[in-house]
């Protein structure tokens, strides 16, 4: 429990606070909606991440949006072909972070690329998805 606590502390903390810069100038737009927010305060941050950053370091990059009728939606520009993954969450209190339970569980929602909730931290396996030549819109429900 100790080690599911320290990941998913250290994966949203640093959040934001690692978020790489990509050079690409042209890519693929991402499109990111989340249609079940718990809330109407706050915002959803979300992380675009690769193998090598996913639940290990802060995202390449990372965008935020405010709520509206329950629904939270960003667009990731000139992203280049390959294999990504998205989490988000909620920022219910406006803090800026994830807040935990003293037992290292999530107070605020959060949501993956894929939609393959299970106990524990994100799998890259199961939040995986490819980059291609084509626009993607993303659902990700929390």
């Amino acid at each position: 429990m100790k080690t599911i606590a320290f990941l998913l502390v250290s994966f949203f903390i640093s959040f934001f606070t690692h978020a790489q810069k990509t050079t690409t100038t042209q890519g693929i737009k991402i499109t990111v909606t989340v249609p079940n927010v718990p809330g109407s305060n706050g915002d959803v941050f979300f992380g675009l991440y690769t193998q090598d950053t996913f639940m290990k370091a802060g995202p390449i990059k990372a965008e935020s949006s405010i709520i509206k009728d329950g629904i939270a939606t960003v667009i990731f520009k000139d992203i280049p072909q390959g294999e990504y993954a998205i989490s988000c969450f909620y920022d219910a209190n406006g803090n800026k972070r994830m807040d935990f339970e003293p037992n290292g569980m999530p107070k605020e929602s959060y949501g993956v690329s894929n939609n393959n909730m299970s106990y524990g931290p994100p799998v890259w396996e199961d939040a995986k998805f490819v980059v291609a030549k084509e626009d993607l819109a993303l659902t990700i429900r929390m």
